[in-house]
């Protein structure tokens, strides 16, 4: 089932280091002994995301030691710092069996809401947003979070997939989704550019 809680962590890294920091990341993994753990690829910039379940908030002490190493074996080759998240789940009308998608892709969808509308946007999103997803062969599985500790406090959905990603861009392309895009920018998301974005990713970790 869905992971009760993720980290969200993200690097910018330099274009003509992408590869080996992609493998340095898979390699303190497979030494980190921490299990579940997720690498992806930015499909639109170069960029690394890493996806980790945990069992609970305790094991967040745990995982500033692993930062730390992360900071030595990825950050020489970084263009930012890193990004990171903290997640709870809230509900999923595509739900995994595993903590996380097990697809080759995957979007991550973020949305800030501010608190006033946050009751009035779970109602609505369950008749639009899940909607088309839940009739979407083209998404595999969609999860929704909310931030716990966050830079970029909100919704955010995890959805994967495995079928190619211009096939799935284009669920999200319809007339229709570009309705309910208007409806939630005019009662439910806070302005600004962090309001809404979206992100495509390639799934780096081998399958199990």
């Amino acid at each position: 089932m869905s992971s009760a809680l993720i980290t969200v962590t993200e690097l910018s890294v330099k274009p003509a280091e992408a590869e080996a920091a992609a493998a340095a990341w898979l390699a303190h993994h497979a030494a980190s002994g921490f299990e579940g753990r997720v690498l992806y690829r930015g499909l639109e910039d170069s960029t690394l995301l890493e996806l980790a379940p945990l069992a609970g908030y305790e094991q967040i002490e745990s995982l500033r030691k692993d930062w730390r190493e992360l900071w030595d074996v990825v950050g020489p080759m970084a263009e930012s710092d890193f990004s990171r998240q903290l997640l709870h789940f809230v509900e999923a009308p595509k739900p995994s069996a595993d903590p996380l998608p097990d697809t080759a892709y995957i979007q991550m969808r973020h949305v800030e809401v501010p608190p006033t509308a946050y009751r009035a946007y779970r109602a609505w999103r369950e008749e639009t947003i899940f909607d088309v997803v839940r009739n979407a062969p083209e998404v595999d599985y969609f999860e929704a979070y909310h931030s716990v500790l966050s830079s970029e406090p909100g919704v955010m959905f995890v959805s994967g997939f495995s079928c190619e990603p211009k096939d799935y861009t284009a669920v999200f392309t319809s007339p229709r989704y570009q309705e309910i895009v208007r409806q939630a920018g005019d009662s439910y998301i806070t302005g600004g550019d962090r309001g809404l974005y979206t992100r495509l990713y390639a799934r780096l970790t081998p399958a199990a």
